[in-house]
């Protein structure tokens, strides 16, 4: 039984945390997921983060291309 007991500690041993993390899912105060997508969305847009991730790739596409055999 201590072999049975030794084994399922580590499984068990977080339960409770677990427990915890299912009972604040209840208390989601702002549900609305695709408007907190947009509102990000529209952030990247307007803080210029799009531009820089689309210059990053094209360079980093370029980049690989030119130092690349075959």
């Amino acid at each position: 039984m201590e072999h049975l007991n030794d084994s399922l500690l580590p499984l068990l041993g977080n339960l409770h945390e677990h427990m915890t993390f299912l009972a604040d899912v209840g208390n989601v105060r702002d549900a609305d997921l695709l408007g907190q997508i947009r509102t990000a969305w529209n952030n990247f847009v307007t803080s210029g983060q799009v531009w820089a991730l689309s210059i990053g790739v094209i360079i980093g596409y370029l980049f690989k291309s030119l130092t690349s055999y075959g």
